[in-house]
């Protein structure tokens, strides 16, 4: 309440926050508390910044995560499609933002079981991560993982168990061998 009586309502710090606050409430599990202030915090940056800034960007990430986390899958998938398209738009398609929004896509389509639709985003996402972070990157080792499990769900064990070593490989010499 302060941002808004200080800032203004249409302030893209209020929508900042806004967007802040409604992470928490999803980490909560408050979904329909989350949901007003991502929508709210999505239409101050769209008016702010225009339909294709990086900021929307964020916002329809954030929207399409809550509604994935709710098993509303056809209404995660367009803000995920349209998060990606905006960022490859403004980053380029080799960018480690590209690659987190193509690795989010790939886990909607492999919770609903869409393995030919998942596996090329997967491989597309690490395949940018390594480029642009390192082949040891702990954001590398992530997403080797959610492939290996991509592999088990559809009974691949053999191309799953070298990506589980590998992720763990990096997990490993990136946290040390005690990390919990």
């Amino acid at each position: 309440r302060i941002w808004k009586k200080q800032l203004g309502s249409e302030h893209p710090d209020v929508a900042m926050n806004m967007n802040n606050l409604a992470g928490l409430y999803q980490t909560q599990g408050r979904f329909s508390d989350a949901e007003p202030l991502f929508q709210e915090s999505l239409r101050i940056r769209k008016a702010q910044f225009g339909a294709e800034h990086l900021d929307v960007a964020d916002s329809l990430n954030n929207l399409a995560g809550l509604y994935s986390a709710q098993a509303k899958y056809s209404e995660a998938e367009p803000f995920y499609l349209e998060s990606l398209r905006i960022r490859r738009l403004q980053l380029g398609s080799e960018h480690p933002e590209v690659a987190a929004n193509l690795n989010n896509l790939a886990g909607l389509y492999k919770i609903q079981g869409k393995y030919f639709e998942a596996e090329p985003l997967f491989l597309e996402s690490i395949r940018i991560m390594k480029k642009n972070l390192g082949a040891d990157h702990p954001d590398v080792a992530t997403s080797l993982n959610n492939l290996a499990i991509l592999y088990q769900t559809q009974g691949k064990f053999s191309e799953a168990e070298p990506l589980y070593h590998e992720s763990l490989r990096i997990k490993k010499k990136q946290l040390g061998s005690e990390h919990p």
